[in-house]
């Protein structure tokens, strides 16, 4: 596995935007989700979206680079093995923390670096709206996509030279807003707002198109759902 002094790989290192993705241990992730699919499956769907949501950052022409933050071991094996760059959440202080230290990491090795904190749980992420709210946001110091609820938080950006101040966790979008980002409203980025907590999430995610990681293990949601 790659460690913060190496160098990631990525098939196509054009693009200005580092994107900061944070990812639990997985034994802990995506809780309510359990409740619908069971606790034997609710890890494994945990890493097919966060599988499916670096893959398809990784896709987007604006992308230089992905990194993950997180100290799973599994998990980090993985999403290392797509092309991102695994550094272990050194803060061990919450989501906030771990993204502002991936921002950190980011900056220490490209310091005029574009940076945009992601969710890891957006498993039909499409790499081409991925690419207009990174252009979007290239006109603005910070810019921020609300959830498909527009109560919380899938996206967060800060061009070179600026904090990413993330403030993610529950009513999310309000504070981003408060903090002078720029809310993008753009049409047609259901990819990019369809994060993933619940079932019906799940099912609205699944009604999009997910990604191949999360598609063979949601197959018995789906089924269930049809009935």
């Amino acid at each position: 596995m790659r460690t913060e002094g190496e160098i990631a790989t990525n098939t196509d290192p054009t693009g200005p935007w580092s994107l900061v993705v944070p990812l639990k241990p997985l034994a802990r992730a995506k809780s309510r989700l359990g409740r619908a699919v069971g606790e034997a499956l609710r890890p494994r769907m945990a890493l097919a979206f966060a599988q499916d949501t670096v893959s398809a950052a990784l896709s987007c022409r604006a992308v230089a680079d992905v990194v993950v933050v997180t100290d799973d071991p599994v998990a980090g094996a993985a999403l290392n093995a797509l092309g991102a760059r695994v550094v272990r959440d050194a803060p061990a202080a919450g989501l906030n923390a771990a993204l502002e230290h991936g921002a950190r990491s980011v900056r220490a090795r490209r310091p005029g670096a574009a940076v945009a904190a992601l969710n890891a749980d957006l498993p039909a992420l499409r790499p081409a709206e991925l690419g207009r709210v990174l252009e979007f946001s290239g006109a603005f110091p910070r810019a921020f996509l609300g959830d498909t609820q527009g109560i919380g938080t899938t996206f967060l950006s800060a061009m070179p030279g600026v904090e990413l101040r993330p403030a993610f966790g529950g009513a999310s979008r309000a504070r981003h807003l408060s903090s002078g980002a720029v809310e993008i409203t753009l049409p047609g980025l259901e990819s990019v707002r369809r994060d993933v907590d619940t079932a019906d999430d799940l099912e609205e995610a699944l009604a999009l198109g997910v990604g191949r990681f999360t598609a063979g293990p949601s197959a018995p949601v789906a089924h269930a759902a049809d009935r």
